[in-house]
Order: structure tokens, then sequence, then C-alpha cells
């Protein structure tokens, strides 16, 4: 049934959009929507990739929370940071962390998190996937931040995808 029908709520999404793009419930419109509905996703199906796999649930419900917390944390220090600008400006830095994580799935979810924290930015990846550049809004120690952004979030990605 999968290698026929691969996406089944997606074939008939397509065939309703169809019909509804063509304004017609005419049998060559029903007939020719239901085959583009059914042909897309069979041509597709190559091409989407393999879920992820999560080995430690719990351990991604406790960095799910510690993102909440952080980026509430981390908003706070950032608007603390914006108001104290006129005294102390920022010592915003550009930061190579090396990295463990290798799973492209945790990579993303890594990507993700560093967009989400005010103060960070996810700024280039090497090819090679190695290492990678973030922007710090106030950075005080380079290498307390890489052990911090390590241990509070690549380590759990790396418990929970690889």
């Amino acid at each position: 049934m999968n290698r026929w029908f691969p996406s089944p709520f997606l074939s008939v999404a397509l065939w309703a959009l169809w019909l509804l793009l063509n304004d017609s419930l005419a049998p060559a419109h029903l007939l020719l929507g239901a085959f583009v509905g059914w042909l897309a996703p069979v041509l597709i199906a190559p091409l989407k990739p393999r879920g992820p796999s999560v080995h430690k649930p719990v351990v991604l419900a406790r960095l799910v929370l510690r993102v909440g917390r952080d980026v509430v944390l981390s908003a706070l220090e950032v608007a603390g940071g914006i108001l104290r600008s006129a005294r102390t400006p920022p010592r915003g830095a550009f930061v190579s962390v090396p990295l463990d994580l290798r799973d492209p799935h945790g990579l993303a979810a890594l990507a993700i998190i560093t967009a989400v924290v005010p103060g960070t930015v996810w700024s280039e990846l090497a090819a090679d996937g190695s290492t990678l550049l973030i922007h710090v809004f106030d950075l005080e120690d380079e290498a307390a931040f890489i052990a911090h952004y390590k241990g509070r979030y690549e380590l759990p990605l790396k418990e929970i995808f690889e």
C-alpha cells in the first residue's frame, strides 16, 4: 500500500486543490485531479528523507524545557544588555565551536535552538561539519561559552539522535 499510495492525505489534498483551482466537477477534472493526486506523491516518495530516530525521548523532553527556559532568560539578558549599552556596549563576537554531533537531524535541531535563543546567531557550518561559527551578542569568556553551549545543547542532541 505504501508503495502505491505513499502519502494518502497528500493525494487527497492535491486532488481537492486540483478541483478547487479548476472550479469544476466535470468527470475529466475528477479523473485528471485524481491522477495528479496519486502521481505526485509516488514520484516524490524517493526524494523524501528518512525520519529521525529518537533514542532517548526523556532527554528530548528535558531539552525542550531547557530551551524554553533559556529563551526567556536570554531575552531578559539581551534586553538588559541593550538598556545598558549606552554605559557599557555589548561585547559581540564570533565564536568557533568544534562539533562532535554529525547527525543531520541533530544539526538541524541545533540550528533551530541557536536561532531561537536570543543573543546567538548560527552563522556558518564548516563543509565537513566539524566546526560551527556562532555570533554571540555579549561574550565574556569564549572557552566558557563553548563549554556551556556544547554541554547544554550539543550533548543532549547527541544522546537523542546518535
